[in-house]
């Protein structure tokens, strides 16, 4: 690892982690790799200005292309997915959208699952529609909807999420890798979402998918103090969209790299403590008598635990539950909460609550949520690295007061 080649082989995911990527000595002999901060970049003469087009010589040109400091994130993330490639983004949005805008055109189609982030369905259901795009979706689990909603000669994308937000629900790889094989040299791509996973707990490139998508906002950054978004996998694909990046512009800066290759450094060490904690306060939550229903895929309880455990080393740190109650009263129960703080996000030291039918859906009556799936009794809580005996005592005092 000082030899100034990048981490490769088959080194465990926190020793990926710390080293994958980074080459030392850098220029200034720095254990923490410099922060680029830099818009564009000189040539020391015509010569080297044409080695570098003809690609004799690979190096940066203009701050839009390419950064020092988030190449090194990028084979950091390539490392730890086992992608061949990964290309950087200003924003998980901006990852996804950059990504299905290179595999998709006019007239194609996109099957993705009802149950995952409102932002993406929204994007896909409705922005790509107007360049022609249609798209089916289906519920969570259905894998035989899944494989008749395929048209042959259109569908080139099917698109899901692992876990899903905010139901938990955990893609079948296995099952969506063998449907993929019946329509063989069709162009049909897999691409699924693991933010809520983390490389920590499910690497999707190795059960078959082509394209593995993060916002790295979330538990790869770790600390809620950057936007990032992430797209792994085959060199080919990832150079594609590095290429549409260019063009769109939705790039990382040099800090918030900078931000996201440290949190990076401790992401085993976040992750398996929220899995441990996230664990413990499902179950608790599941015998809780003012509680209804828990969907977390480390209980037996969940439609989708067996896969779960075949397929992840974690369950992830993100417990959705339903309150005993009515929207007034589930506001209640949040608003006594003292530990997790009132947010949207996750992933995060900080665990953060929410409710999803005011959070994200306040603008829905009560019948318009329910029929996309939003009861107004939902919580999501983003368990952080907070002691779990303060999260569950906290807990209890809110749902008993």
């Amino acid at each position: 690892m000082r030899d100034g080649a990048p981490v490769t082989g088959p080194s465990r995911l926190s020793t990926l982690a710390v080293h994958a990527g980074e080459r030392h000595p850098n220029p200034d002999n720095a254990i923490v790799p410099p922060i680029a901060c830099t818009a564009t970049y000189t040539f020391r003469d015509t010569a080297e200005l044409r080695d570098h087009f003809e690609g004799r010589v690979q190096r940066e040109e203009y701050g839009r292309y390419g950064n020092p400091s988030v190449a090194a994130v990028e084979r950091k993330l390539a490392a730890l997915e086992g992608a061949e490639d990964c290309a950087l983004f200003g924003s998980g949005m901006a990852a996804i959208s950059s990504a299905l805008f290179a595999l998709l055109r006019g007239g194609q189609h996109v099957v993705l699952t009802a149950d995952g982030y409102r932002r993406t369905r929204q994007f896909v259901t409705g922005f790509l529609r107007k360049f022609g795009v249609e798209a089916t979706l289906v519920e969570p689990g259905d894998y035989e909807a899944l494989a008749a909603a395929i048209v042959p000669g259109k569908t080139r994308v099917l698109l899901g999420e692992s876990p899903t937000n905010p139901y938990m629900r955990v893609v079948d790889l296995d099952r969506l890798a063998a449907i993929k094989a019946q329509h063989r040299g069709s162009g049909l791509k897999i691409v699924i979402d693991a933010t809520f996973a983390t490389p920590v707990n499910l690497q999707p490139l190795r059960r078959g998918a082509d394209l593995v998508v993060h916002a790295g906002t979330k538990y790869l950054g770790g600390h809620n103090d950057l936007l990032a978004g992430a797209v792994c996998g085959d060199a080919g694909l990832v150079g594609a969209i590095r290429d549409l990046r260019g063009m769109l512009g939705g790039v990382l800066d040099g800090h918030s790299a900078y931000l996201l290759h440290r949190g990076l450094k401790t992401l085993t060490l976040r992750v398996e403590r929220q899995n441990a904690s996230a664990l413990r306060i499902a179950g608790f939550l599941e015998a809780h008598p003012e509680v209804e229903r828990v969907f977390y895929p480390g209980l037996a309880s969940h439609p989708d635990h067996a896969v779960a455990r075949e397929q992840m080393r974690g369950f992830g740190g993100v417990v959705s539950f339903l309150v005993r109650g009515d929207l007034d009263r589930t506001s209640r129960f949040i608003d006594r909460c003292r530990v997790p703080r009132i947010g949207p996000s996750l992933g995060g030291v900080e665990s953060l609550i929410e409710q999803p039918a005011l959070m994200s859906f306040y603008e829905l009556s009560t019948a318009e949520r329910e029929a996309v799936g939003i009861r107004d009794n939902l919580v999501r809580l983003a368990v952080g690295v907070e002691d779990v005996e303060d999260l569950i005592a906290d807990l209890d005092q809110a749902l008993r007061a």
